[in-house]
């Protein structure tokens, strides 16, 4: 299969830190942060700052191991985190501050916060987090509140912030039936709202449908067919393909790619680095009697990222193709993404494109910014900074890919929003004009408009990924290559939890640059 598009293009030599986890926020700017034990980085706290931690490998490190990176201007400002955050986990509250827990040694029980503003730095909980959370999954509720999953031997879950009924945790018996003794596979679960409320939660080779509130299975699902894992550090990826939530039903459909076979993480640490998995697992959670379609992609395929693009195609990308994830474990470099036809038919759906030429391993990550292009940073396969001697040297590079549909063949295709004016102020169920241009000929069959809930991303999960199809009605011409459709923001908070989105109008598979829209 040949290359079929897309291209690429660095954006900072050096950004002073590996990318282990990412966040776009409202305002454009995307926090990016390693592990504070990893030895000093190649970036300075300013003003003399220095973090002191006794549990550290280095005592007192003066060197940045966040920052905070602008999209719109290619730059970048060094933040200062005062606990370890290797390994964790987070999401975004409604009003727009990330909410970042847990972590390794001094960071085990912390919660973070980080406010979108132009000076704002890392504010620290020490004890926020009720139990140790290393490799958890974050998702936030119709609430606003975070449910906090699982962790290194962690079978339970938790709640974020607190109220008097849920100071404790709570059991999750399915964390411990997935769990593979001492190499465990079921760390950094894929967990989904699901529009009736409940949570599909995914560890190792299958899942269930959770009642949270009820502390209840609602549903087991079937393994996956061929048995194998796809949670950490056998790590695939996951996504909740897009909601068309203009039907009368929603459909829910998972998809799962890529991972390693069962024994691969035992066989890498003695030398012996077995291919990757080359398939992957979709599935309608809705159906009454659901089960796995498995499909076969271009490449084998570990430590994979997957992405919803605005236009609801999937792009997989990261990652290698043998071993698995962990230090030195990882081998044979994925520098092709491959683009993923959501509506395609089985067979026809996997779509090779240009390949990078950096490799993007263990502790990589990628984020879908307002413009539609892919953020790409990231990869350390070891225990500090290694820039020498190593298979795969520590990259502090930060580059961009942009999807074929960014290619200037498609300009005369591509829309551009007119209003509402970003950000938009939105609230359940309201009725929304968009209007938009279009430089050639409208086929108003295929206008629709699309929000995408920024995801927090570490080790090839997205946290809280979202998009959702509302459609489009009352097309109409209002002169001069202007245009207008309408839309109904979802009434339900199980379907687009209050917070911010991106909205794109999509035209033919190609999209607009998004707004930013705040829905309550």
């Amino acid at each position: 299969m040949e290359a079929a598009g897309g291209s690429w293009r660095l954006l900072q030599r050096s950004v002073g830190i590996s990318a282990m986890h990412m966040q776009l926020l409202r305002n454009d700017r995307v926090v990016m942060f390693d592990r504070t034990d990893f030895g000093p980085s190649n970036l300075s706290l300013p003003g003399g700052k220095c973090l002191r931690d006794p549990k550290a490998n280095i005592k007192v490190d003066c060197t940045a191991h966040s920052i905070e990176y602008n999209v719109i201007t290619n730059t970048f400002r060094p933040l200062m985190v005062q606990s370890d955050v290797w390994c964790s986990s987070g999401a975004v509250f409604p009003h727009g501050t990330l909410v970042q827990t847990g972590g390794f040694n001094s960071g085990e029980r912390r919660v973070r916060m980080f406010k979108p503003c132009p000076t704002c730095d890392w504010e620290e909980i020490p004890l926020g987090l009720s139990a140790r959370r290393w490799y958890a999954t974050n998702h936030i509720l119709p609430d606003g509140r975070q449910i906090i999953i699982g962790g290194r031997r962690q079978f339970n879950y938790e709640f974020y912030p607190k109220n008097r009924a849920t100071q404790r945790v709570f059991d999750l018996p399915f964390l411990a039936e997935t769990n593979d003794n001492n190499i465990e596979n079921n760390l950094y679960p894929f967990v989904f709202l699901q529009p009736d409320g409940n949570l599909f939660i995914f560890a190792n080779n299958r899942a269930i449908l959770f009642d949270y509130t009820k502390n209840r299975v609602v549903k087991t699902f079937p393994a996956i067919p061929d048995g194998e894992p796809r949670c950490y550090p056998s790590t695939g990826s996951a996504v909740m393909l897009p909601l068309k939530v203009d039907a009368k039903f929603i459909e829910v459909e998972v998809l799962v790619c890529g991972g390693a076979p069962k024994g691969a993480y035992t066989k890498a640490n003695r030398g012996i680095f077995v291919e990757a998995l080359r398939t992957c697992a979709r599935i309608k959670t809705t159906d009454r009697n659901p089960q796995w379609i498995m499909e076969t992609m271009p490449q084998p395929r570990v430590m994979v990222d997957m992405l919803l693009l605005p236009n609801g195609n999937v792009l997989l990308i990261n990652g290698g193709s043998a071993g698995t994830a962990g230090w030195e474990i990882g081998r044979n470099p994925v520098l092709n993404p491959v683009l993923y036809h959501t509506n395609n038919p089985v067979g026809k759906r996997f779509e090779l494109q240009n390949p990078t030429t950096i490799p993007r391993m263990y502790h990589s990550t990628a984020v879908l910014l307002r413009d539609g292009r892919v953020l790409v940073g990231g990869s350390n396969a070891h225990a500090f900074y290694n820039f020498t001697g190593v298979l795969y040297p520590t990259e502090l590079r930060l580059e961009a890919f942009s999807p074929s549909y960014l290619d200037p063949e498609f300009s005369y295709l591509r829309p551009a929003i007119q209003f509402p004016a970003s950000p938009a102020k939105l609230r359940h169920g309201q009725a929304l004009k968009v209007g938009f241009t279009v430089p050639g000929k409208v086929d108003p069959t295929r206008v629709s408009v699309t929000i995408f809930s920024p995801s927090f991303n570490t080790h090839s999960f997205s946290m809280n990924q979202r998009l959702l199809i509302l459609g489009s009605r009352n097309y109409r011409l209002r002169g001069n290559w202007k245009y207008e459709v309408e839309v109904t923001i979802p009434r339900s908070g199980n379907i687009a939890p209050s917070g911010y989105y991106i909205l794109y109008l999509v035209h033919q598979e190609i999209p607009s640059e998004g707004i930013w829209v705040q829905i309550q």
